[in-house]
């Protein structure tokens, strides 16, 4: 049994890990999700959001050694969190995440991909503080092999994102990198290219990069298999 803790990933909230959650739980892991600043029923302005705020929020959840689970942008975050205090963090896992690289904010770490998919759903608040994705794009974005049902409920929840967030470099140092690093690569992702998610993984231990035949919400269209390989992943 493993303590851990899911973090959303841009726009979202702990509600993303809704059928996640009771899924890892009946595998005997003591599991939480939590809202970044911002997020869910964080009443933090978006704009006043950075991404220290981020490792923060995750730090003082951590009560005992604990995985953690960043997905998409919340690799950023999870990333802050170990090298702000890796005290308390046994592991790191990336779902279908941003791995920092160094001097790359994750704005500019997307920018390193072939395909530049998000583009053009995003939309800027006019005090270019903050952004959400176009709700007409995002469906097939993120959800397109998701149920209907669940495709409106995420739809009815996504909320703006930090653009200072998306913007700060990690300051990367054996904080982070010293701890156990594994990678899920969705192969069917059309937010973040696959093609550069393998980019992404080739720098982790190939004995801990997994893969899932799932767009970029594996929590939502397979919770079962995200929830085992999550499982392999924490035990290996």
């Amino acid at each position: 049994m493993a303590r851990i803790l899911l973090i959303h990933g841009a726009a979202h909230g702990a509600w993303c890990w809704r059928d996640t959650l009771p899924a890892l739980t009946a595998l005997g892991h003591e599991v939480r999700a939590i809202d970044l600043p911002s997020h869910g029923d964080d009443p933090t302005p978006a704009g006043e959001v950075t991404l220290e705020d981020y490792g923060r929020a995750i730090i003082d959840t951590l009560d005992g050694p604990t995985v953690l689970v960043g997905h998409s942008m919340a690799g950023y975050a999870i990333t802050q969190a170990a090298e702000m205090d890796p005290t308390h963090i046994a592991g790191l896992v990336y779902l279908c995440a941003y791995d920092p690289w160094p001097g790359l904010g994750l704005a500019q770490m997307r920018m390193e991909a072939d395909e530049q998919p998000l583009l053009p759903a995003i939309r800027m608040a006019e005090d270019r503080l903050s952004f959400t994705f176009d709700p007409d794009m995002s469906s097939d974005l993120f959800y397109h092999d998701c149920p209907s049902e669940t495709v409106a409920y995420a739809l009815d929840n996504i909320c703006p994102q930090s653009v200072a967030a998306s913007n700060t470099p990690v300051d990367l140092t054996e904080n982070s990198r010293a701890l156990p690093r594994s990678y899920i690569i969705c192969a069917k992702d059309r937010a973040i290219p696959p093609a550069f998610q393998c980019v992404m993984a080739s720098r982790f231990d190939p004995t801990r990069v997994a893969n899932l035949p799932s767009g970029h919400s594996p929590f939502f269209s397979m919770p079962d298999a995200l929830a085992r390989t999550i499982d392999t992943l924490v035990k290996a």
